[in-house]
């Protein structure tokens, strides 16, 4: 393993609670409840995406303009949210795993389909810890399609079998794995079992995780 991606949202910081907030406030506005469950749905694809799943759930129906003003809306409401971030808020042991990888020889980048993660990365201070950085403003095809991580391997220079992810969605590993590359699933084993470990945080990855991860067949 030459690098490690990391997904943002789940995986460094919860800023899916962020998300979900946004949401059910948008849920609500349209006179529906979107539970915990439903979010499950939107995580790790595009916002308008995301927007057409709870536009499903709640029986709704728009048209472009319409849709296009609720995700703005919702967006405007989640980046009030994001701006109140403080560096205290990134997950346990992400700091202290990073600086292994990279003090081993690895590069490591952030993959994320957020069009917000460059703001997020600035309200927690981490922007030194990556080599490379790919948001959503940077593709056209969101996970479950690989185009993110394939363009983050060919800016990091690394073939994509030789890269690691990390990642909470069902999307996100999907994508990974359509890349061809090794996943660790952040989260619930019955969501993620198609990684090839899950881990209940980043923090309990560990060296020896890694050397196991380079011994696995690439098909588990």
């Amino acid at each position: 393993m030459e690098a490690c991606i990391f997904d943002l949202d789940g995986v460094i910081v919860d800023t899916a609670r962020y998300h979900y907030l946004a949401w059910k406030r948008l849920a609500a506005e349209l006179g529906f409840e979107l539970t915990p469950e439903d979010n499950e749905r939107l995580k790790g694809v595009s916002r308008i995406q995301s927007l057409n799943i709870v536009l499903e759930i709640g029986g709704i129906d728009a048209d472009a303009n319409e849709r296009e003003r609720l995700a703005e809306k919702k967006n405007t409401w989640f980046n009030e949210l994001i701006a109140k971030m403080e560096p205290g808020e990134i997950f346990p042991g992400v700091k202290a795993l990073v600086s292994g990888l990279r003090s081993s020889g690895r590069k490591v980048a952030l993959a994320s389909s957020s069009k917000n993660a460059q703001l997020v990365v600035d309200r927690l201070q981490i922007r030194d810890l990556f080599d490379v950085i790919v948001d959503g403003s940077m593709i056209e095809h969101t996970k479950p399609d690989p185009e993110i991580f394939l363009l983050t391997a060919e800016r990091l220079d690394v073939p994509p079998p030789n890269c690691l992810v990390f990642e909470d969605a069902e999307a996100g590993v999907e994508a990974a794995l359509a890349a061809g590359m090794k996943c660790v699933g952040i989260g619930s084993p019955t969501r993620l079992g198609k990684a090839h470990l899950v881990l209940p945080s980043v923090g309990a990855f560990t060296a020896e995780m890694l050397s196991q991860l380079e011994k696995t067949d690439q098909s588990k």
